[in-house]
Order: structure tokens, then sequence, then C-alpha cells
């Protein structure tokens, strides 16, 4: 039996104890959290003795592993206490909300011998990895143009009903960062390295000291050039879409489904969406299907189990929070960076 800390007791925190309750094999030992309420009812729903100090709660026994849904500039903090207590840390999106705090979560796993993972659970996505594929396999030619939008709605009291959301210290930015960095990591993971970027931002709607609106010009390191739009202002909010052109055609990615696949040698099967078409992340900070959390766990385990890499690891999580940070950069400036 593998046992779960869970640290945060926050939307996505549910969602951890419940990817970690529905797993075979794995339990919720302990949770973590300073809302006493919050984290009570995630105990009661799941199980899990409940905590409201950090030690005590690494002090847990047994305890594997720590998944992190805290505030986001608490990840490396809490992280390199649980891997000083020798416990496995997977952390939510993103790994933290500068460089210089990941490297130091980074090097202290390594340090202790512990793994880390980053939830991007669009990696296991059965479309997205079937287009990570497609590229691997030249389908789409020499990458040229690609265009990804973030365009999602969030009320302003997601904002002002909370003690974190939307400040620089502890969101670290605003739309970009949390809305917008699963799309970043996603660009990196089927594109490559970006080597330049220029961007503007905007608080265009909300009422937070960062941004709620951002566009992003990208020069990738294969040559293609691109745009990225992340907002939390664009009402009702709309999916996600990620447009691919290459030499050979091009490949749209919308609801995490390829809708479009106009290619000049090769023809690719558009399975028919089933259920509601409906983006309820363009919408709701909720996530309310877990089953990319569970397939990111269970790989999580088999990393430590084979002593091999996770899915996606601390280094690879390091890299979109590289890209935002210099999108942020190149915003503050007014003028282009260089990765």
């Amino acid at each position: 039996m593998i046992h779960v800390g869970i640290v945060g007791g926050g939307n996505i925190s549910e969602t951890h104890a419940r990817a970690a309750y529905e797993t075979d094999g794995v339990a919720v030992a302990a949770i973590y959290g300073k809302n006493q309420e919050k984290i009570a009812r995630i105990s009661q729903r799941f199980g899990g003795k409940v905590f409201t100090t950090l030690p005590g709660f690494l002090q847990h026994k047994p305890l594997d592993l720590v998944m992190i849904g805290s505030p986001s500039g608490l990840h490396a903090e809490q992280g390199i206490a649980a891997a000083q207590a020798g416990l496995h840390v997977l952390v939510e999106k993103p790994l933290d909300i500068s460089t210089e705090r990941a490297d130091a979560l980074i090097s202290e796993c390594v340090r202790a011998g512990v793994k880390l993972g980053v939830c991007f659970q669009d990696r296991v996505a059965p479309d997205i990895r079937r287009l990570k594929d497609l590229i691997a396999a030249g389908t789409l030619g020499k990458p040229i143009l690609i265009s990804a939008r973030v365009k999602w709605y969030r009320p302003p009291e997601y904002y002002s009903g909370s003690r974190w959301r939307g400040t620089a210290a502890l969101d670290g930015g605003g739309a970009l960062i949390n809305q917008g960095v699963h799309t970043v990591d996603l660009l990196l993971w089927l594109m490559g390295d970006v080597a330049r970027v220029s961007a503007r931002s905007l608080t265009a709607l909300h009422e937070i000291e960062v941004e709620d609106t951002l566009v992003a010009a990208l020069e990738f390191a294969n040559g293609a050039i691109g745009t990225l739009e992340a907002a939390t202002s664009a009402y009702p909010g709309y999916p996600r879409r990620i447009e691919l052109t290459g030499s050979e055609g091009t490949i749209i990615l919308e609801h995490d489904r390829i809708v479009v696949a106009d290619l000049l040698s090769a023809q690719v099967d558009l399975e028919q969406p089933t259920g509601q078409s409906s983006n309820p992340a363009a919408t709701s900070p909720v996530v309310s299907d877990v089953t990319g959390h569970k397939k990111l766990l269970k790989d999580f385990i088999r990393a430590i189990e084979t002593n091999s890499r996770p899915n996606c690891d601390g280094v690879e999580g390091r890299r979109s929070v590289e890209l935002v940070q210099a999108i942020y950069e190149s915003a503050r400036s007014g003028s282009a960076v260089t990765l």
C-alpha cells in the first residue's frame, strides 16, 4: 500500500485526494492545510489524519509521498521540507513561481534521493498523446506556425474570495502562470524550446495586482513562430485551442481533442466527441474529471518503484516556469527577451 499525504485544502487538493482515494493500492494517510474546515471535509470524504502544522504532518507514519496543492508560491518551500523528511514529492502546476525556487526544490530532491514530479495532466490525455506521436513521426513536417489560446473567464469572486489568487507573492502572476501554464507546458513538450519572446499584458477586468490578459509572440528554436493568448477576462470562457501548422499541413486541438487534421500526405482519423462538449476549465477552477491526475499518480508511483523518471519530472516542469518568467519580463520591460 502506498500512503499519500495531501498538502492544501483548496479545490485542487480535493482533486488530489480523490485521485489517490480512487487508485488501487493507494490510501490517503494525512492531510495538512491552514483551513481547518476544508481539510476536515476532505478527510471525512477520503480519509487521512488531519494536521494543522507542516512538521507534524511530515512526521506522520506511514507516509510515502506528498501531493502538494497549496498556493504556487509555497510549492518549493513545502516540497523541500517533504524531501528533507525523505518523502517523494508530486507538485501541482506550476513547479513554483520562479526558476530560482524551482532549482532549489530540484536540487533538494536530488540530494535527498526522492522523486519529484509535476502535475501536467494534459500530457496523459489520449488525443494529446496522439498529437505528440504524430509530431514525433514527422507527420506535420517542418514546424512553421503555432497559435495557442486560453481565453477563459473567472468571475470577480474567484479572486476576491481567495487570499492568494491574483497576487504576485503567492500566485506569481495571473492568467498566464495559473490558467495558461498547462498550455505553455504543452507547447514546449510538443514543439520544443522557445528562443525569444515578446509580450504585452493588461489588468483589464479584475481588481488584482497581476495580469488577467496577456499576449505573447514566440520564436521557437526550431524556426517556427507563434502566438500565445492567456486570459481570465474573456466572458463567458472558451475552449483552449492549439493550432499547429507545418510544411505538411495543419492540426488543431480543441477540448483536448484533435478536431482538424488537414495534412498533405497522411490521414488522421478523428474521434467523434462523446458526452458534453463543454470545456469546464474555461469557466470553472474545479477539476471535476480526475482521470488525468489518477494517471499521473500511477505513473509517479511507477517511477518510485522502478527508480525511473516520472511523466513530468522537476527538470521538465522547470521549463514552463522559465518561459513564463521570460514572458513576464518582456511584458514588464516592453522589450523582447532571449532565453
